[in-house]
């Protein structure tokens, strides 16, 4: 391995990646990986206890999407910009997962999360992810910034300040919209709507 490509941000072994540099995935791997496997077991532990999916099977599905197939039009802009977009592709895999499930119990099975750092508990209640999905894409629709914040902060356990790095806001906005976005999640969520 060269020395010039090990000390290589991930932004530049991404592009290199992209363009075709075989020894770019070969580096990559081992500096993603453990940031990878830490998000997933961020979302892994919203989670029930006996969910089938594993952390390991979360971060090979969201490798798979993310460097064997990228997104579209997506240019890396920096570590959190990766981080934010690999926490929004394991947020759908657990999502289209749920939905798979829910689907073989004929609607029956509800997968269920806790939140725990993050959203305001509500008392004695537990919290599907389809439901928080769902009420996620209702606030995009309010406001997008908003939806964005509790998905990087939720889902992928991104701090105040890598937030607005990847939103390009100040880190007090940031705050704010992470309050007022966790108030109106928390009322939609608790009655249920």
């Amino acid at each position: 391995m060269p020395a010039a490509l090990s000390n290589e941000p991930i932004t530049e072994l991404l592009a290199n990646l992209r363009s075709g540099d075989p020894q770019a995935e070969a580096i990559l791997i081992p500096r993603i990986y453990d940031e990878l496997r830490r998000l997933a077991k961020v979302q892994m532990r919203h989670e029930r206890c006996n969910h089938t999916l594993q952390p390991t099977a979360l971060v090979n599905e969201a490798y798979e999407r993310l460097i064997q197939t990228p997104p579209q039009g997506v240019a890396w802009q920096s570590r959190a910009h990766f981080f934010a977009i690999a926490a929004q592709v394991m947020r759908h895999i657990l999502v289209d997962y749920a939905r798979a499930k829910r689907a073989q119990k004929r609607g029956a099975f509800r997968q269920q999360v806790t939140l725990e750092d993050g959203l305001q508990r509500i008392e004695g209640q537990s919290l599907d992810v389809l439901a928080l999905n769902e009420a996620l894409e209702r606030l995009a629709k309010l406001d997008q910034r908003q939806s964005r914040v509790v998905e990087l902060r939720f889902f992928g356990g991104l701090t105040f300040e890598e937030i607005a790095e990847v939103q390009c806001v100040a880190v007090r906005t940031v705050k704010r919209d992470w309050s007022m976005a966790r108030s109106w999640l928390y009322s939609q969520l608790s009655t249920g709507r």
